[in-house]
Order: C-alpha cells, then sequence, then structure tokens
C-alpha cells in the first residue's frame, strides 16, 4: 500500500468512520486544554495530527517514512509541522508538548518498553496510546497469520499486554477503553457502537492513557 492509498482510505465511508470514532474516543481519553500542544508519534500521513490541529491545538507529527511525511506536509490544514524521526530517539525536549498521542505505531516497533518512555520523557501530562486488539471481530478478519494489506507484520495486543507495557515503564497504571466493535462501518456498526459501554473489552481499537503528572520515582 503505498503513502496515498493509506491515506485515501480515510476518506473511504467506513474509513472516515473508523478514523472519526477513534479519534473522539482519544479526544474524551486525553482531554486537552484549549491550545495544549500536541505530539503525534508514528504519524503517518497526519490523519490524526490534521484533526487535533483542526480542533486548535498547535500538533507535530513525527515519523520514520519520508513518504508518508510528504503526503502529511500535501495535506496540512492549520499549521501543524511534520518531522522525519525515530519513535526511539525523539528529537525533541524534556517535556517539550502537553500531550502526546500515538496510534497503533507501537504495534511495529519490536522494542515497545523503550518507545514508550521515550513518549512520556517529551510529554508534560497526558499520552494516549491506540492498540490493535487481539480480542475483537478485525483481528480475526486482517490479523491472523501476520495480517493482511496494512495490517500485515502488525502485533495485535491484548489488555493484559498493554498493562504489562505501562508497568515497564514510569507512569500511572493506564486507563483502558475500546472502540470499533463492528468494523465494518454499516449501520448495524454505528447502532451498536452508539449503544456499547466503551469499558466493553471487544473493540478493534485498544486506548490507554496515562497521565504524566502521577509518574512514580
Amino acid at each position: 500500500m503505498t503513502a496515498e492509498q493509506y491515506d485515501a482510505w480515510y476518506r473511504t465511508p467506513r474509513g472516515s468512520w473508523i478514523g472519526e470514532t477513534e479519534y473522539r474516543l482519544l479526544t474524551r481519553l486525553l482531554a486537552p486544554t484549549p491550545g495544549a500542544s500536541l505530539l503525534d508519534v508514528g504519524c503517518g500521513t497526519g490523519y490524526f495530527t490534521r484533526r487535533f490541529a483542526l480542533d486548535g491545538h498547535p500538533a507535530t507529527g513525527l515519523d520514520l517514512d519520508a513518504a508518508m511525511l510528504e503526503v502529511a506536509r500535501a495535506r496540512r490544514v492549520a499549521g501543524e509541522r511534520y518531522v522525519l524521526g525515530n519513535a526511539l530517539a525523539l528529537p525533541f525536549k524534556d517535556g517539550e508538548f502537553d500531550c502526546c498521542v500515538s496510534v497503533a505505531a507501537l504495534c511495529f516497533i519490536a522494542d515497545e518498553a523503550a518507545a514508550l518512555a521515550e513518549m512520556l520523557r517529551v510529554t508534560r501530562h497526558r499520552l494516549a496510546l491506540g492498540f490493535l486488539h487481539r480480542r475483537s471481530i478485525l483481528y480475526l478478519q486482517k490479523g491472523r497469520d501476520g495480517g493482511i494489506g496494512a495490517y500485515r507484520g502488525a502485533h495485535w495486543h491484548t489488555a493484559r499486554e498493554v498493562r504489562e507495557l505501562f508497568s515497564r515503564v514510569r507512569c500511572e497504571e493506564p486507563r483502558l477503553e475500546y472502540a470499533v466493535f463492528l468494523p465494518g462501518g454499516c449501520l448495524l456498526a454505528r447502532a451498536v457502537e452508539r449503544g456499547m459501554p466503551s469499558s466493553t473489552p471487544l473493540g478493534a481499537f485498544l486506548a490507554a492513557t496515562c497521565s504524566r503528572r502521577y509518574s512514580r520515582r
């Protein structure tokens, strides 16, 4: 899948619904104050970076893929900036951003704890991460046997794995919530999404958040 194809998926009816559903959950968990600065690690072509920028947040997207960033810069909407860099060695100062998000990037990074520690280092307040959830219909459709399409090579996490990951860095216990219970995006899927409690551990999108302010010493 090319960078252009990846970005175009978010403009399909299903992709737009999934992206907006995930964004709403991340925003609710992150609860950024008006004008809070934000870093999006593994931003790809910038879908979530753009969404936060449109909501008034000075946003920076970082990715290791230059082709992805080229598309992201071409679709810039609200002054957001894009930086080529590695999640394992973020080129930013300690506490440079109020908030940090990362959507499915850790699913492709071998040393997840090192990347998470780096995100916490550059975050002043709150961090929200999105994982691909193994206990989901989407995993059965797209994730088994190494995955297909954009999911090829991704690690699908369980809630236990996410909690264990956070226990390896200096931060509070994460809060976990879920979204995208029926990934097809049809009318039934949208109705289920509205009625299903986000605490139900069956969604394809597993969101974890913690506050930098309560880091353990």
